[in-house]
């Protein structure tokens, strides 16, 4: 939304001063220079990118226009589904224990708790990929934290590429302004002949040519790129706290010690108070009782889990 408002702000500013310069609005109606410079612009896409990478860019345009998704509940409850699953596993009396959630976290029911994060493609995949080499035995630790950092740079990759490929047309929009306007030179050379109104008329509207290259780079590409590219390292960061937590864990921390962990490593804006999250856990974390404690009445399953 603030992306919305700051480019309505950027075209209302750059007109409104033309207006009160009490210039006409209708010079700056040139389709021929727009055609230009957006038709050409739309080929350096073609030319330059894939068709995965253009399909990312179309749509991380529409993310940065988007709300920011990731603020400090989305941390929070991220931190809560991770202690949920490390106290599970922990008074399930191993890390076996939680192979099914993993395996089929729509059905499990500590994910099945956390709708958001099993719409999360990418994060589900990563937090249970990374947990099922530790279930199967297949690492350690120190293995498993080089691996999910390995994993958070792929992505962080793949999320650059729409921005690379935004910045590379922000930067070719003033110079095809400059090309639309040597054509508007062109044709005005062409009419020197004719009348002082005439030969201003084309003047003017090669000169729209560049005004546009320049305003469309600055004030709406590039910025837009920019905001993207932010979006990508929120999520990086994101991974990175959940990474944290879960190599914690496997390290031998305790759940609780493990989400501190993780806290410390939230930016500061974004960051939980440590009161915030203990109290969002005491309110909210629904822990299974074990698979040995099935059948058990709910009171006795209460009993053990005060003191797990």
């Amino acid at each position: 939304m603030l992306a919305l408002i700051g480019i309505i702000l950027v075209f209302g500013a750059v007109f409104g001063g033309f207006l009160l310069e009490r210039g006409n609005p209708y010079v700056l109606m040139q389709p021929a220079e727009l055609l230009i410079i957006c038709g050409a612009a739309s080929g350096i896409v073609l030319v330059a990118n894939s068709p995965a990478s253009i399909r990312k860019m179309l749509a991380g345009a529409a993310v940065a226009f988007n709300p920011p998704r990731l603020g400090p509940q989305v941390f929070l409850r991220n931190l809560r589904m991770l202690y949920e699953l490390f106290l599970y596993s922990k008074r399930a009396r191993g890390i076996m224990q939680i192979e099914s959630d993993i395996e089929d976290p729509e059905k499990s029911p500590i994910f099945s708790n956390h709708p958001e994060f099993l719409r999360d493609r990418a994060t589900r995949d990563f937090v249970c990929d990374s947990l099922r080499m530790l279930v199967i035995g297949a690492t350690t630790p120190h293995e498993l934290d080089q691996l999910m950092d390995l994993d958070i740079d792929i992505q962080r990759r793949g999320r650059y590429e729409p921005v690379n490929a935004l910045a590379a047309v922000a930067e070719a929009l003033p110079g095809l302004g400059i090309v639309a306007a040597v054509l508007g030179v062109v044709i005005t050379m062409g009419s020197i002949g004719g009348s002082p109104e005439s030969i201003g008329e084309k003047v003017a509207a090669a000169l729209v040519g560049t005004f546009l290259g320049i305003l469309l780079c600055y004030g709406v590409v590039g910025p837009v790129a920019a905001r993207l590219e932010q979006v990508s390292e929120i999520q990086a960061q994101f991974q990175q706290v959940l990474r944290i937590a879960i190599v914690a864990f496997a390290r031998g921390a305790t759940p609780l010690l493990a989400l501190e962990y993780a806290r410390r490593s939230i930016p500061v804006e974004l960051r939980p108070s440590f009161v915030d999250m203990e109290t969002a856990i005491k309110r909210d974390a629904i822990i299974p009782p074990p698979p040995q404690m099935e059948g058990i009445t709910e009171t006795e399953a209460a009993s053990v889990g005060a003191h797990g």
